[in-house]
């Protein structure tokens, strides 16, 4: 008996492959999926960050940083549009929120900087070197950047029109954190139809590996699709390259 495949995009007229995932093989193109890669920045994967100074491991992040980029590399060839998000706030952090929002008591982020005054300003604000991107990550022209303001990227950012107007249907995720802003954006895209498929060893989680755990349980039996690096690259290194 033929497994079954789950398709976003049935009356596609190009190319398309096959990515095994769980718990249903995904059928992908270039003209109709794009990758995510979800907060990697400073703040997130580099030592003096936020996650850092706010007591979290940051070491494993290290590790995805190749593996985005391995993805991204053949996403880009394939002709597949690339987005990074960015989260964060203005330098006022008049978008972080007050006491009257929910975000202004649960940031870990505003909650160290309110606790140790001296770092006041510097994490998680545009234009600083915490919001950027890791250098590690070579970001091309053609590539698109979405400033999200909350964990999910589909709260108040262009994130869905910039997608559906590419005429996007499936999402690869890769970033941090896995059971944060990483799951937070897939729910939300599964909400507004979009096939989310995250790729366990592009992402790192933030707290005991239980966490990442659930993350994927839930993904998996719940919202999405779960795969892996290799298995993307193998799959999506068959479509035809991108016309110059």
């Amino acid at each position: 008996m033929n497994e079954p495949i789950i398709d976003p995009a049935p009356s596609r007229s190009g190319p398309s492959v096959v990515l095994p995932a769980r718990p249903e093989a995904i059928r992908l193109d270039a003209a109709t999926t794009a990758v995510i890669i979800v907060d990697m920045q400073n703040a997130y994967a580099s030592k003096g960050g936020y996650v850092d100074e706010a007591g979290f491991d940051v070491g494993p992040a290290a590790s995805v940083i190749p593996k985005i980029a391995q993805v991204v590399d053949v996403a880009r060839a394939a002709g597949m549009p690339v987005v990074y998000l960015q989260n964060g706030w203005d330098s006022n952090y008049v978008e972080a929120g007050t006491p009257l929002s929910p975000n202004w008591h649960k940031s870990n982020a505003l909650k160290t900087m309110r606790a140790r005054p001296a770092l006041a300003g510097q994490f998680l604000a545009r234009g600083g070197w915490d919001y950027e991107l890791v250098d590690r990550l070579n970001v091309h022209e053609g590539d698109l950047r979405v400033h999200k303001p909350r964990y999910s990227a589909f709260f108040n950012s262009q994130l869905d029109s910039v997608l559906r107007a590419r005429g996007i249907r499936a999402l690869i995720f890769t970033g941090i954190a896995t059971n944060v802003c990483v799951e937070s954006t897939l729910r939300d895209g599964f909400h507004l139809e979009y096939f989310g498929v995250l790729l366990e060893d592009a992402v790192h989680h933030l707290g005991p590996d239980f966490i990442r755990q659930a993350s994927l349980y839930n993904v998996e039996k719940f919202f999405g699709w779960v795969s892996n690096v290799a298995d993307f690259c193998t799959a999506v290194g068959q479509l035809p390259p991108k016309e110059p």
